[in-house]
């Protein structure tokens, strides 16, 4: 799942041009919205979020379901979105 969160963690950064941001710089299992108690995450809004989730479908092929609780779940961190990735792709 390695390659996948790279290139999750590319398009995170495309997407919303973050300019000062790697792939390395983004912790897998951190917070992608808002940051956790060790400060670590991206911090994004909702604002983010949609543009985020647009760019999510078009590389990647994959939609989200329009219910916030369950489509937020998926986007926790680059763990659980590449998760939601793989088990919605093939190959």
């Amino acid at each position: 799942m390695s390659d996948l969160n790279n290139r999750v963690k590319e398009v995170i950064i495309e997407s919303l041009e973050l300019e000062d941001v790697t792939p390395a710089d983004i912790v897998d299992s951190a917070p992608i919205f808002g940051k956790n108690e060790k400060g670590e995450g991206l911090g994004l809004d909702s604002i983010d979020a949609l543009e985020l989730g647009i760019a999510i479908k078009e590389k990647f092929g994959v939609s989200f379901s329009s219910v916030k609780e369950e489509a937020k779940k998926h986007f926790a961190s680059v763990d659980t979105l590449s998760a939601y990735i793989a088990e919605h792709t093939e190959g």
